[in-house]
Parts: structure tokens; sequence; C-alpha cells
């Protein structure tokens, strides 16, 4: 079989007129040699913020008697992880095949532009004849583009299918999703007194709750919506099965990120990414899901490989019988395309809703390293819809009341370590930190060694201030608009319509004048129009705004309007400036001793902003004398003036650490009023951050709570309330 893919330079080299035919041509020619095989149809069973609390991973606590039952028929992957503890950028993440922090869709509800050569995998199996529908939702930090399902509502649905298509079928599961535990019972009271309720006597807490009452009735309650879920999952199973479908569809059961509770979702412990995944696969199918090893799908079996959510798109074309677009990061885990198990699997923690963070993990089967790179900033962060949980407003509480002991009070201290060390096996909550035991030192050093040849490898982006990256993004202030299709009708053949777009990385979808208004189909090869047809076509492409829809007739004047010239990608502008590595020397010094301090005054002058940004952070971590803070003082009062809004925050916040806060407020005011959304967040963080010091700009962090960000009303908020209390 030929390969179904195209690398970067291949598809640059495209130029001009470019469409999802000239991306993927094969993939047609793949669909075409596997007509006379039975392609098998996939359904997907998505369900929100679980760990693997279920009956048939261990858990005597949970009561999910119908995912035991599908679990016995099926494979249990027991070590499957999600790249981020929180839903945006673990699915992002699964619908490319890439990880965000390589393709700049890593903040919590950010607006990603990936790269050109980037497409949500859907595509390629629409492309090959599946019929893809999403029931229902993306939350991919792009626009989902209509290219890549034929359906993407609560409509969708395998009915909607011609008959003998093969289908791949999305249903989310939101039941079990962090908001109806807080909600309490009022959503859902009249199917609990259906089910076998969870007694919160029995509850089994991790080590780093506090055993109240409160604490032991969110939990139950979640076990509750876990067992609700396990129904709605079986109300799936028993249609697929009454439609006659079971034994033709490989079914995956799996969770988008860690139980929606204190230091799991959003983190990345385990608690937070550790999930479950069951893959039924029909007898007739295992020797292509697994030809060298078709009795390791048989019911019942135990799968203990490594497993990533990079890995579920080209897992998922290499079933589809699909070759693996090279750019994709993951790899095929079942499939003709398999390949051997990765020893390790990695994590991000980046901005969660209105709160900076960045943190890095790597994870091999017993051993998880985790690199701080904000380790001045404390972990329990106020993040107001996650501060609505009663149980983290129980350990509030009780921690300010000094009640919490020993474990129970980690969460809540002022400051990280650099780096944290855990070995699962003997530490599963990961409440011991090993880094500096001596005992440990050279996994230490592997570890941190593997993490950062993987950030080098993929090109993360998560040390660059989110301002700065916005910027990067929208050079030109704007989101970009994907070019209108261009028609034209072949020359030899006249009832043969052409479609393309200018636009590098476009995809294009079609319908007839006389179809529904929602039946796109994408455009893979010449189109046959008859006269009298009209036919309707538009582009899209990630992280742009989809073109206008435009009409065309057999024989009509093609009039297409010039269209504005790109502007250039911010992967080329990082090329181009390559000073990712730069960015990368600095966070090193993290590690090195106080003579460090000569290298950052030295890098203040880098021409990087982002370099710039992290050497005044250092500088405010690593100057604790009055004989280090003074020079470094006058240099960072310069930065005050600095071209960067968040150079200029960065160094604000600095000084008013350092006593110049009468200097600082005015800066911070003004980006207050910045037109960039990032840059009044960032602004508005660091002035609650000073505290009692930010009373004089209480009248402006008052006009703020009308910011047209949501985020930043919520950070003004929050600085009102502690200026109040504070009173």
């Amino acid at each position: 079989m030929e390969k179904c893919d195209m690398n970067r330079r291949q598809f640059l080299q495209a130029g001009g007129a470019t469409t999802v035919a000239l991306l993927l041509p094969d993939i047609v020619h793949c669909a075409e040699q596997l007509k006379t095989d039975k392609r098998p149809n996939f359904l997907w069973i998505s369900c929100e913020d679980i760990n693997p609390d279920l009956g048939c991973y261990a858990d005597d606590y949970a009561v999910t008697p119908f995912i035991d039952e599908f679990a016995a028929q099926a494979v249990r992957f027991t070590n499957v992880f999600a790249n981020a503890g929180v839903c945006a950028p673990a699915r992002s993440c699964v619908i490319t095949g890439m990880f965000p922090t390589s393709i700049g869709t890593h903040q919590m509800r950010c607006r990603g532009v990936p790269p050109p050569y980037v497409k949500c995998f859907s595509e390629y199996l629409r492309a090959a004849g599946y019929y893809c529908t999403n029931n229902a939702k993306t939350d991919y930090q792009f626009d989902p583009p209509t290219s890549a399902w034929d359906e993407c509502s609560k409509r969708g649905h395998w009915n909607g299918r011609d008959p003998g298509q093969p289908f791949f079928a999305v249903f989310n599961l939101e039941i079990c999703h962090e908001s109806q535990i807080r909600e309490g019972e009022k959503w859902y009271k009249d199917r609990l007194a259906k089910i076998t309720r969870h007694d919160p006597g029995k509850a089994k807490l991790p080590p780093y709750y506090p055993d109240t009452p409160v604490v032991r009735r969110d939990w139950a309650q979640y076990y509750d919506q876990v067992t609700l879920m396990n129904q709605d999952a079986d109300e799936i199973l028993k249609k697929l099965d009454k439609d006659g479908l079971a034994e033709d569809t490989i079914v995956w059961v799996w969770g988008d990120n860690g139980r929606g509770l204190p230091r799991a979702k959003r983190w990345i412990y385990d608690s937070g990414i550790h999930v479950p995944l069951i893959i039924h696969v029909p007898e007739k199918f295992r020797k292509l899901v697994r030809p060298d090893n078709p009795d390791a799908l048989k019911p019942g079996c135990v799968n203990d490989e490594m497993v990533s959510f990079v890995d579920f798109a080209p897992t998922m074309l290499s079933l589809a019988g699909i070759d693996v677009p090279r750019y994709m990061q993951g790899r095929p885990f079942l499939g003709p395309s398999r390949v051997k198990p990765p020893q390790f699997i990695f994590a991000t923690r980046d901005r969660m809703d209105e709160r900076y963070d960045i943190i890095r993990a790597v994870r091999d089967k017993r051993y998880k390293y985790i690199r701080n790179f904000r380790p001045d900033l404390p972990y329990a962060q106020y993040i107001e819809f996650m501060d609505e949980m009663p149980t983290l407003q129980e350990m509030r509480r009780l921690n300010a009341e000094g009640k919490l002991k020993g474990t129970q009070t980690q969460f809540f201290r002022p400051a990280k370590s650099i780096e944290e060390l855990y070995d699962t096996l003997t530490d599963p909550h990961e409440i011991n930190n090993i880094a500096d035991d001596p005992r440990y030192t050279g996994v230490l050093e592997r570890m941190r060694g593997v993490l950062i040849e993987w950030m080098s490898r993929t090109q993360d982006v998560g040390l660059i201030p989110e301002p700065e990256f916005e910027e990067m993004k929208r050079p030109l202030d704007k989101w970009e608009k994907t070019a209108e299709p261009v028609f034209a009708q072949t020359p030899d053949k006249k009832d043969l319509v052409t479609i393309t777009s200018p636009t590098a990385g476009a995809s294009l979808v079609y319908r007839l004048a006389d179809q529904p208004k929602n039946k796109w189909q994408l455009y893979t090869k010449p189109i046959e129009l008859h006269t009298g047809q009209a036919l309707l076509a538009k582009a899209s492409r990630l992280g742009f705004t989809d073109s206008n829809e435009i009409e065309f007739k057999p024989g009509s004047i093609v009039d297409n309007p010039p269209q504005a010239a790109e502007s250039p990608h911010w992967k080329d502008l990082l090329a181009k400036n390559q000073f990712l590595e730069r960015l990368a020397m600095i966070k090193y010094l993290d590690f090195a001793g106080d003579n460090v301090i000569a290298d950052y005054m030295g890098a203040l002058q880098d021409e990087a902003a982002s370099v710039r940004y992290w050497v005044v952070l250092g500088l405010r971590s690593r100057c604790r004398t009055n004989e280090q803070i003074e020079p470094a003082k006058q240099a960072v009062e310069k930065m005050l003036a600095d071209p960067s809004p968040a150079v200029r925050i960065a160094a604000a916040e600095t000084l008013s650490q350092w006593e110049g806060h009468e200097k600082t407020l005015p800066v911070l005011v003004e980006l207050l009023k910045h037109k960039s959304d990032s840059v009044r967040l960032s602004a508005a963080i660091a002035l609650g951050n000073l505290g009692e010091k930010a009373k004089p700009a209480v009248t402006e962090i008052r006009a703020g709570l009308d910011d047209p960000y949501e985020n930043v009303r919520k950070v003004n908020k929050r600085t009102l309330q502690l200026l109040e209390n504070a009173e």
C-alpha cells in the first residue's frame, strides 16, 4: 500500500492552490483498496473526569456492573495517561495526535492556531469513506472545522450514515463531570433512587484529604456519578447491539482526565492524568488489530503498555488501514502500523482558567518526575471554578484554622520544589518527594534528561509568556480568515469541477444547493456537476475563521477576488528567531548556585522578550541579600519601559517584592487597559499578588469587573474580595 501521508516540507511545497485533495490523495486510494474487505466500525464512549475508579480495575468501592461486564469481554489497559489533567488541552491532543505544547493549544481555554499541516484525525477517516459523528463535546482549543465531522451535535449518531458505510461515532458522557459533584443531587436525584448509593462512611479517602463529612460526601457523590455514567454507557452499548453492529464495531471506553476533585483534575499527578481505557475488539478483527498476537485481544486480557492520549489518533488511523502522517507525535499501539510501546509518557500543566502555572512531567512504569518552572507559585492558587468544590472550600477553611495535618498541608505550601520525584510503586498517591534523596540521584538525573530532551524535540512553547505567544499567533492583531474556495472546470471533462483554496492547510467541504444545509461533504476529488445544478463550498483551517460560503454553477464565469496574503505562521517565526534554546538555557540556571546572577544580568538585553521575561523572574528568585538586590533593582527598573508588556509586568512584580511598588502600580494600572486579553489578565494577576500594596489602584481594579475577558473579571473580583477582607 502506498504511503497515505505528506510531510511538512512536501506539503508547503504544494504551494498556492492548497486543498485537502492535495493532502489526502492516497487516503482515497487506501479506501478504494479496502472496499473488498470489511472494515471495522469504531465507537468511542468518553467519560468526563474519572480515574480508573471502576470495579473492573479492582476498586471495591465502585458500583459499575455494566462497564465491568463490558471489560470482561474486552482488553483493559492499565497504564493509560492523559497528556494534561484537564479536558481542553487533553482533547486537543486526542483530536490532532500532537502535544498541545507543540501546536500552541496548551493554555486552558485558549484559541490555538496549529501549523497548516495539522488536521483533526477524523478528517482522514472521512476521506477514507467513514461516516464520522461527534455527540457532542469538542473543547479542542480551536473551533471544530466543518471538515472534521459529518455531524457534530447532540444529534450525532451512527444512524445517519449511508447503508453499508463504516462509521466512527463519539459519545461524550458528562454525568461525572466535576460540576455535578458540587451541585449535589438535584441534577440526578430521580436517577439516584434507582441505583446502589455509595455510603460516605465507607469511602477510602486519599491521605492528602482531611477526613470530614464534607469530603466524604463529595467522594461518595463522585462515585454515584460514575455509577450513573456506567448506566449511560450501557445504553449506548445496548443500542449498538440492538442495531446488529456489535460484532462489526471496535469499542473504546475511556476517561478524558482524572477525577474532578482537588489535587486531581488540573494536576499532573496520577490522580489527574491516570485514566481508564477498555477496548473491545470483535473476534473477526483481532488479526487486523494485533497481527503479531491476536490472542492479546481475547476477553478479559490486561495490557500494561504505556499509552498516552497522543497515541489515540495514530492508533485509530492504523486500525482503519490508513498510514499515519509523519507529523503526528504519537505511536499506534494497535493495528497494522503498531510499533513497540514507549518507556515514557509526558504530561503538562499550563494556565488553568484565570491562573498561570507551568509544570512538566515524565513517567515510566514506576517513577514520576515533575519539573516546576514557576516554583514561586503556590499549589493552591485560587481558581474560581475549581474553588466552588465543597471539598476544596473545606480544605481551605481547615488550613486557615491550622487543623490540617501532615500530608494534608502539602497542597497549601506557599511555594513548590523545583523538582519532584515519586516512586509510584511504593507511593501511589505521590506524597513523598524523593528528589533530594541521594539514593535516587541516578533516577532523578535520568528522568530530568528525558524531559529536557522531549521538550527540545517537540519544540515545547510553554516557556513563551502567553502575551508574547498571542502576539505571535495574531501578528496583525486579528484572527485570520480562510481564503474563499476557487472553482475550476476540467478542460477535458466539462462536467467535473475542482475546488481549491489559496490558504495553506485549508480543507474544503461542499454540497449541492438542494441538499440540507448541514450535510457538507469532504472534498477529496473532482465533483461531477450537471447543467442546472449549483454547487456550494467553503474552506476552513484549524485556528482560522471559516471562509464565506461560495456558490458555483456549470458554465458560469468564475470571478475570484484577490486574496489577502497570509501572515507568517508562529512556527516559522520560532524557526527564524531560534530562541527556544536560549529559553531552555535560562531555566537550566535554576539548578545552579548564586553565582548565576551575573549570567542573568548579562541576558537582560536578549533580543527575545520571552528570554528577558524569565531573566527578570530569575533575578527575583536568586537575589536575596541587599548586595545582590541593589544592582539587580537598578537593572530591573529599566525593564519597566521594556517594549514587551509581559516583561514590564514581570519587572513590576519583582520590584514590588523589593519594596519598589510606588513605581510599579502605574505600569500595572496602565496595562490593565491593554487591548490584549492576556496582557490584561497578567496585569490583573500581578496587581492581585501585590496584596495591600494594590489598594491605591482599587478604582481601576473595580472597573476591571466589566472587562470583556471573563478571566480578567474573575481575577479582579478575587483581588477586591481580599482587599475588602483585609480592611
